[in-house]
């Protein structure tokens, strides 16, 4: 007489229990993670930048501040900011100092001292006119965003628009209107290319420049467009999966095998 094994084999899958609570772990701890670095990392960063420029700052006025009027001589610690505040409020002054007859005429003093300067005037004049065209409120260098078929057919890049060439430059270029252009370099955008194009092969764009800068640093990752609302409904999406991501399952119950009777 022979008896037919009883012990049934095990189906495929049935001991994968385990293994997908591990895995729903490994997920949820990973989303957690990256919400985590999506919240800290931005603001550690600009928090970091903040305080390096005014330290940077605090370190540029420092000198010029006589010793018995820091307080650091009277404390014993520094207090952050306070150069800054005395740049702000010295640059202030300067400017309203300026406004008046008197400050104007000390001015201009000052500038026919530095033109007469034969090492120093060409660097003065050139960074003279690019603070004016910065931070003319009338000026409109680098406040447009454009894009030119470069650096070969079929690819475009992202420009600012500064001012057209001036009549010594133009007359030497084809008879057409041109427009300066800066090309920023991606993730450094204070590199990059400067040249003259036909203004009729820039396409320009309906972004600020603050998009267009996001968008060449992240090298297209942060497309312009998106607004506060938008992240924190991104943000709150990851939280929500990562709370859902690969719910627990009940393991799946195996059928009940019916023992066989002997064999006679």
């Amino acid at each position: 007489m022979s008896n037919i094994d009883q012990n049934p084999q095990a189906e495929p899958g049935a001991g994968s229990g385990p293994v997908e609570a591990q895995t729903s772990v490994v997920s949820r701890i990973r989303n957690y993670f990256l919400t985590g670095l999506i919240l800290v990392g931005p603001v550690y960063i600009t928090l970091s930048l903040t305080w390096w420029f005014i330290n940077w700052v605090d370190d540029v006025v420092r000198p010029f501040i006589p010793a018995a009027y820091r307080p650091e001589t009277y404390l014993p610690f520094q207090v952050p900011g306070l150069g800054l505040i005395i740049a702000f409020a010295t640059l202030t002054l300067l400017g309203f100092l300026t406004a008046n007859l008197v400050g104007r005429k000390l001015v201009e003093f000052g500038e026919h001292i530095l033109n007469r300067t034969p090492i120093i005037r060409p660097i003065y004049r050139s960074l003279k006119q690019i603070f004016e065209t910065l931070f003319s409120k009338s000026g409109s260098s680098f406040r447009r965003v454009g894009l030119v078929e470069f650096p070969g057919p079929g690819m475009w890049s992202v420009v600012f628009i500064s001012q057209p060439p001036n009549s010594e430059v133009s007359e030497r270029l084809p008879e057409t209107e041109h427009i300066s252009v800066f090309l920023p370099c991606t993730p450094n955008p204070t590199t990059g290319f400067f040249f003259y194009v036909p203004r009729r092969d820039v396409i320009e764009l309906d972004i600020t420049v603050e998009s267009a800068m996001t968008l060449v640093m992240s090298a297209g990752m942060a497309q312009p467009g998106g607004n506060a609302a938008d992240q924190q409904r991104k943000l709150a999406a990851m939280a929500n999966a990562a709370r859902l991501a690969h719910p627990t399952q009940s393991p799946p119950t195996s059928p009940s095998v019916q023992p066989t009777a002997p064999v006679k």
